[in-house]
């Protein structure tokens, strides 16, 4: 067992050599030799079963590991009635998607606290609001994926790696998804070290256990970043953070073996193609 690499959504050389459709992403990763793909729903679920169903069927034909990054606009921490079933309804309905699209993971956002709100009572709006997500999925057959919540990258959002933490504890079927490029960017220029990077490993690990620490799902890319945290992701050629290079090397002495999707703007299957062949130049070993 391996790391997996792959992009978020579709790079602009997947449309420059001609496709056009996400069905043909597995086919195309192959040819890249890469082995994971999230698919995004970020603004919206819009995806048809029918075309769900063929991007699970091409990436159980090419190996391919299949995640999907939930709505954006999920806000469990909100105080309003509306907003609170808007985002069970976003849960339900990319659960409903990974089902058809047989993907084993789904990445979302905890939300933000509210302009002037306290984030310790932002929190734990946040924990009612998704054990009852956890309820529906249950009563309506959803229960397949795991539900990832992504460490977060500016200020005013819920979603540092305790936040995260927290919220995993509250089912198993909850884990993090940890975005090194968003932790860089909120921490003000942080995780650029193995030493930090491993840190992580070892936090998880001792909170949710071994096994979550070895397959830990990874968003990474470089970002630049202001005092109120994110505010652009960039590529692998551009002048920013985090180095990929301290991260893969904690990965491959350590043995782990996580799924790491890039979220480089636009660059994304060529930058991972880059991280998985500085990993597997470390692990002196092939897929």
């Amino acid at each position: 067992m391996f790391a997996q690499f792959g992009p978020a959504g579709n790079p602009d050389a997947f449309y420059e050599s001609g496709h056009k459709a996400s069905a043909d992403m597995p086919e195309w990763l192959a040819g890249q030799e890469l082995k994971a793909y999230e698919y995004q729903c970020s603004r919206g679920v819009t995806i048809k079963q029918p075309t769900a169903e063929l991007v699970g069927q091409k990436a159980a034909q090419y190996g391919t590991k299949l995640s999907i990054h939930a709505p954006y606009y999920i806000s469990l921490a909100t105080e309003d009635e509306i907003t609170a079933t808007n985002t069970q309804r976003h849960f339900l309905r990319t659960l409903e998607v990974a089902k058809w699209m047989g993907a084993d993971r789904i990445v979302f956002h905890i939300g933000g606290p509210g302009k002037g709100a306290d984030r310790r009572q932002a929190m734990e709006r946040a924990k009612r609001s998704f054990v009852k997500v956890l309820e529906q999925a249950e009563d309506q057959g959803l229960t397949g994926p795991q539900l990832l919540a992504e460490t977060m990258g500016k200020q005013n959002q819920l979603g540092s790696l305790e936040e995260v933490l927290e919220l995993c504890k509250l089912d198993e079927r909850v884990r993090p998804a940890v975005d090194f490029g968003h932790m860089h960017a909120v921490t003000g220029g942080l995780y650029t070290t193995s030493a930090e990077f491993a840190a992580v490993f070892e936090k998880i690990g001792e909170a949710l256990g071994s096994e979550a620490a070895k397959n830990l799902h990874i968003h990474f890319s470089p970002i630049e970043f202001t005092k109120a945290g994110e505010k652009r992701h960039w590529s692998f050629g551009d002048p920013y953070g985090p180095p990929h290079e301290p991260l893969l090397t904690v990965i491959a002495d350590q043995g782990y073996t996580p799924r790491i999707i890039c979220e480089s703007a636009g660059t994304q299957a060529k930058d991972a193609k880059t991280m998985q062949d500085y990993y597997l130049a470390m692990v002196k070993k092939d897929f």
